[in-house]
Order: structure tokens, then C-alpha cells, then sequence
């Protein structure tokens, strides 16, 4: 199974309208999340090959049988027909940008192992684009932040707005399938987004916790081979205000691969901002 990025952010399919132009949600959202003021033989046996694997079940599978069974059922099945309950579920239960053809192609022995063989699909669709077609104002996260009282709400709709303006900044600063994007960001809707904006257009993401040195960040950044830097001004844990953008400024000089460096507004705190530094509030798209 892989990601597809083909399609990347556009078209419809991919970006909704409102999200191809303007500003007005971004800013608002950036604003809202800112601080005012400071078992192994079972399993050798379940992925063993047979010598004549079954092809996919035919779609519909798990709507129209399956999810009629019992917890107990199911989970037998899951046992003694693990093609059929993991393709039926994968094929009813997730869109594709291209079918599998084969369910999977596991030899523990010989440690060969492939799942839905021939498929490809984009993981930031099947998080964010069906749950937008069905219920849009429905609450993907609730952010309980360090400031007692002030919890943020963001709704499936919010979330895609946000996630496909981030993944055309990055796109339009020249950010491509393949290409490394370190976060270095606090626990945030943003950090959800960036992580998810970067597996719409296929690139491939490095999470590194926002409170380690600018030499740990770094060496993450270097052994990844990074080409961008997405992170906040300022991080707040523990009623402590972290600066961040400082972190990286120090980090990225000995990091060659560094072109971008895209920073949001946590706190009120302006960052110094730099040639590389590109402040997410202030990006527009045509």
C-alpha cells in the first residue's frame, strides 16, 4: 500500500473550493490557537502465505454482509479468513485513489510483507474528505490548552480548510512529493495539520518534540535530509512560555538542506524573522 500524491491538492476531488483562495479561515484558526500575552506464533500463522491467495472480495462486502455480524463473529473470521475481513474492510471502509488487487503478500520466514497489493489512497482523504461529506461541522479535535478555559473546538470542515492551505503554501514554496518537512511545533491543531497537509501532496514528515535543544532539531534535520521547517513563535506547556522560532534559527545553520522555514503565531510574542522564514498568517493563494 502507498501514499498517492499524484493528484496532489488539485482539483476538487481533492481541495474544496473555499479552500483555494483567501485568507480569512486561515488567520482566523491561527488566531484561535494563539496565547494572549505570555503475541509472535499467532501472528506467524495468521501472515503466512498460502500457496494460492484469494483475490479481494467484491465490493460492498462489509456493508452488506459483514457488518451484520457479531464482536465474536467478526473476530473469528478475522482469524480463519483474514482476506476476507481485512479486504472487506478495506475496500468498503476507505477510498482509494487506485484498488488493491491483493490483499497481502506476507512470509514472515523470509520477512516479505505487503498488504493490499496494488492499491494506493491518500491518508489526509480518508481522515478528512469523508468525514466532510457526511457530517462537516462535526468536532475532529478538541484542543484543551495549557490556559485553563480556553479549549478550542475545530470542526472536520475547519480541519481540511486549514490542512489544504497548508499543503498549497508548501506546495507554492516549491515543496514536492518525496521532499523532508521537519514540525517542530507544540501540541496544536496547526501540528495536526501540517502533519496531515504533508501526506496530501506526498511528502514525508519528521515530528520532532518541541522541547528539545537546536542541536538535537538539528541532527534530525540533517540525518532526514530536510527541506523545510514548519513551527510557532513560541510554545506554552506547564504555564512556561518556550521560544521556538529561536530553537530553529540556531538549528537550520548548520542544516544546508533548510530553504523554508514556515512560522505561525502561537503567542502574541513577534519572531524575528529571517530570509528563509516564511510567516503563515500573512501567505495568500490566488
Amino acid at each position: 500500500m502507498c501514499v498517492s500524491s499524484s493528484s496532489g491538492c488539485r482539483g476538487s476531488t481533492w481541495l474544496p473550493a473555499a479552500a483555494a483562495g483567501g485568507t480569512g479561515f486561515f488567520r482566523t484558526l491561527l488566531t484561535r490557537c494563539r496565547t494572549p500575552g505570555p503475541g509472535q506464533s499467532r501472528t506467524l500463522d495468521r501472515c503466512r502465505l498460502s500457496s494460492l491467495p484469494s483475490p479481494p472480495p467484491p465490493p460492498g462486502t462489509w456493508s452488506s454482509q459483514l457488518s451484520r455480524l457479531s464482536h465474536p463473529d467478526l473476530y473469528r473470521l478475522s482469524v480463519t479468513d483474514p482476506d476476507r475481513f481485512w479486504g472487506s474492510a478495506a475496500a468498503d471502509r476507505l477510498r482509494w485513489v487506485e484498488p488493491f488487487h491483493r490483499v497481502r503478500d506476507c512470509d514472515l520466514s523470509s520477512g516479505r510483507i505487503s498488504w493490499f497489493v496494488g492499491g494506493k489512497l491518500n491518508v489526509s482523504v480518508n481522515c478528512l474528505d469523508v468525514h466532510v461529506e457526511k457530517h462537516p461541522d462535526r468536532v475532529a479535535l478538541i484542543w484543551e490548552r495549557d490556559e485553563p478555559g480556553t479549549e478550542v473546538k475545530v470542526t472536520y470542515r475547519e480541519l481540511l480548510e486549514t490542512t489544504c492551505r497548508l499543503a498549497n503554501t508548501l506546495k507554492s514554496h516549491g515543496i514536492q512529493k518525496g521532499d523532508r518537512v521537519a514540525i517542530y511545533m507544540p501540541v496544536s491543531p496547526l501540528a495536526v495539520a501540517s502533519m496531515l497537509a504533508c501526506a496530501r501532496i506526498g511528502a514525508v514528515h519528521t515530528v520532532v518534540f518541541a522541547g528539545f535543544s537546536s542541536e538535537a532539531l538539528a541532527g534530525r534535520i540533517q540525518d532526514a535530509g530536510c527541506k523545510a521547517v514548519v513551527t510557532c513563535n513560541q510554545g506554552v506547556r506547564g504555564a512556561r512560555v518556550i521560544d521556538l522560532k529561536s530553537t530553529v534559527d540556531a538549528a537550520v545553520k548548520s542544516c544546508p538542506t533548510v530553504q523554508h522555514v514556515f512560522v505561525s503565531q502561537r503567542t502574541q510574542q513577534p519572531a524575528a524573522m529571517g530570509q528563509l522564514d516564511v510567516p503563515l498568517e500573512e501567505v495568500r493563494h490566488p
